[in-house]
């Protein structure tokens, strides 16, 4: 099933957390080879982790990580400002009505990897219409555009660099009307579940009660987080 969790909730779902971080250790770092940074505990985390995001994670029958994808409001600090900007011209793309979508990441222990990636872009998907937005951005492989074409969510490059192993690039993408169908049909789903889903969450994300809404300063980050997430939102729940 899918399940939507900010960060800081992220202690009630211990080994979901557990198995979602080792797996990105083993994608991004082991499998890609990226420069990101493994803790003592297995654990690929990022500073990005510590600003209180949205993680959707496709969770296995056993309870453990199948895939996920981590949001964050470009209102805010995003990989695409902080490290990317030369990919967008220095363009500073912000809007409450884009987000920025990171870490998309498959499990190894994931049978059925195309499924996975379908969950996930229905996921996406959903976040999409409940938060009313628009578009999300994002920095990937151009490897994975076969996927994206797969699912009818192929994003608009808006800038890239490199070549062969080493391209990157920027893309914006929609949730198109055609996408829906092909991610229920893969994981043999009707809409009617994963609105289940994503109610089933709605106690984890309402939460988030307006009394966390005061910006915070210094370190607090989650509550900053938290704010903006509320300001950004309709009542579409």
């Amino acid at each position: 099933m899918l399940r939507y969790i900010y960060a800081d909730q992220l202690d009630q779902f211990p080994r979901l957390a557990h198995t979602m971080f080792r797996d990105r250790a083993v994608q991004f770092k082991d499998r890609l080879g990226w420069e990101v940074s493994v803790d003592y505990n297995g654990h690929e985390r990022d500073e990005y982790d510590d600003m209180c995001p949205l993680y959707v994670i496709w969770e296995l029958p056993d309870g453990t990580h199948g895939g996920s994808m981590r949001f964050l409001p470009t209102t805010g600090r995003t990989m695409v400002h902080d490290y990317f900007a030369h990919l967008t011209g220095g363009v500073h793309i912000e809007s409450p009505l884009i987000w920025e979508c990171t870490r998309f990441c498959i499990s190894p222990r994931a049978d059925d990897m195309r499924s996975c990636a379908a969950a996930l872009v229905l996921g996406a998907g959903e976040v999409m219409r409940r938060f009313s937005l628009r578009h999300y951005i994002g920095v990937f492989d151009p490897r994975m555009a076969r996927i994206y074409r797969l699912y009818g969510v192929s994003p608009d490059i808006i800038g890239q660099a490199g070549s062969g192993a080493g391209e990157i690039c920027v893309g914006l993408w929609q949730m198109q009307d055609g996408a829906w169908a092909k991610t229920y049909a893969r994981l043999g789903i009707e809409a009617a579940t994963s609105d289940q889903w994503f109610k089933a969450s709605l106690q984890t994300l309402n939460a988030k009660t307006p009394a966390q809404a005061e910006t915070a300063t210094g370190s607090d980050w989650c509550a900053d987080i938290v704010s903006r997430h509320e300001h950004t939102q309709h009542p579409v729940f």
